[in-house]
């Protein structure tokens, strides 16, 4: 951790007019102090991905003692969370919007819990007054010359529900980037600023110890989604293996926009190319349009002050009605199993909750209504080494249904892509079939002539 030093501090004052600089200098506090505002019994929403006030989180925790039944509202957090280690129940409630790594033993068993919503839904949830904070902690940039702090890294499901709050606490730290759009809070909404430098949390797009044959799968999806997409068209793009191989596989598109709830660092060689620079958007025309990025450094970087990118808060971005007005939206999303119906869990296993509902149903719809676009789940065909299919007869008995089978448009897997909208039960069946892995074709064509009649 690096700490704030007396000559970082000047440096980010000397940018306050000084009528600004007196109302800054008023509410600087240290982390314990501000966090002395945070009751027994409060509501805290808390700023999440990458741009996790980590200070701040560990003010709150070194005053477990002084406090219970906190509830702490976030979606995915980066990093540790202290507040859901064994024993913290007593003084601290976590609720979920969607389940991270760091969350899902907490919610296991019993000392979190998780709330299945839309994420264009999350900050509707504070604006809407059915959930009431007190207190609002977020990580920001130094203010500019007119007071304005950038919410950075994240800004989508925070920005509402923060400005919403009795009590903003701001982490002020220069390692936050100056995003740009809808994302600034200025300081006269601040009621307490704790400067304190920490580097952000890092996420990669592929997890370095990624077995090699996994990867040649994921290329092999990443190819045959690259195929469905058209030059012109609008993406969706997310974290992970799959988006970062269907990348590899656009050098040779034309005229491409974003328009995603997130993004990571594999989208910038695109821009870098000229391969994706929004000419043929019909919405926000040479922008790239995002809630949040979840990535490391480089993209953190890319985002600076850049003009190009512009921030909004979720409830506008994963509008499935204002996604439609993106023609040739191609929306990419993945999942946990697909039934032969075209039913798709993407948030448990069985009953066991592993994510979220996140953003996938807001995207598959906002695509499936937008002039030539296209919604598609790709996933590969097996897992455990293949030796369990993610095609499936049915789903698990307690599995969850995020894009039901009247949503669901185009399935990918290495062995393919098929397209099932407006097709019967039996056409749904024998399409899946054909892109599965061979091994489990045989086993899923007997349960579909037993039950479908095939």
């Amino acid at each position: 951790i690096e700490m704030t030093t007396t000559e970082e501090i000047t440096t980010t004052k000397n940018l306050i007019p000084t009528n600004l600089l007196r109302i800054y200098n008023q509410k600087l506090v240290s982390s314990d102090e501000a966090v002395k505002q945070i009751k027994s019994g409060d509501n805290v929403i808390v700023q999440p991905g990458c741009a996790v006030p980590s200070e701040l989180i560990r003010a709150m925790v070194r005053r477990k003692d002084e406090l219970e039944d906190v509830t702490i509202y976030h979606i995915l957090i980066v990093g540790e969370l202290p507040y859901l280690q064994p024993g913290m129940e007593k003084h601290f409630k976590h609720k979920a919007f969607f389940i991270g790594a760091n969350a899902r033993k907490a919610i296991s068993e019993g000392r979190s819990e998780f709330i299945p919503i839309f994420l264009s839904d999350v900050p509707l949830l504070f604006k809407l007054g059915r959930i009431n904070t007190d207190v609002a902690l977020i990580n920001v940039s130094p203010p500019d010359e007119h007071g304005f702090c950038s919410y950075g890294v994240d800004v989508g499901t925070i920005k509402t529900p923060a400005e919403k709050s009795k009590i903003i606490i701001a982490q002020v730290n220069k390692h936050m980037p100056r995003s740009l759009g809808d994302c600034f809070i200025h300081i006269n909404k601040i009621n307490y600023i704790v400067e304190h430098d920490e580097e952000l949390k890092e996420l990669p797009q592929v997890d370095p110890n990624t077995a090699p044959e996994v990867l040649a799968v994921f290329d092999k999806i990443g190819q045959n989604v690259a195929n469905l997409i058209e030059d012109g068209s609008t993406l969706q793009m997310g974290i992970g293996a799959i988006p970062d191989s269907v990348m590899k596989y656009l050098f040779d598109k034309k005229d491409l926009g974003i328009h995603t709830e997130m993004f990571s660092d594999g989208m910038i060689d695109l821009v870098d190319a000229g391969v994706i620079n929004g000419e043929k958007k019909t919405l926000h025309p040479g922008k790239i349009i995002a809630g949040f990025v979840l990535g490391t450094k480089r993209v953190y970087d890319f985002i600076d002050n850049n003009p190009v990118c512009e921030f909004h808060p979720q409830e506008y971005v994963n509008d499935p009605f204002v996604i439609s007005k993106n023609n040739k939206m191609v929306a990419i999303n993945s999942a946990l199993e697909v039934d032969l119906t075209g039913q798709v869990c993407a948030d448990s296993i069985g009953t066991r909750f592993y994510s979220g509902i996140g953003g996938q149903v807001d995207f598959i719809r906002g695509s499936s209504k937008s002039e030539g676009g296209k919604p598609i789940i790709a996933l590969p065909a097996t897992t455990k080494n293949d030796t369990i299919s993610r095609i499936v007869p049915t789903l698990k008995p307690g599995a969850g249904v995020v894009t039901s089978r009247g949503d669901v448009d185009y399935i990918v897997t290495e062995y393919g892509a098929v397209n099932l909208w407006g097709k019967t039960i039996q056409e749904r069946a024998k399409a899946l079939i054909s892109i599965a892995h061979p091994k489990f074709r045989d086993e899923l064509t007997k349960y579909a002539k037993e039950t479908f009649h095939i």
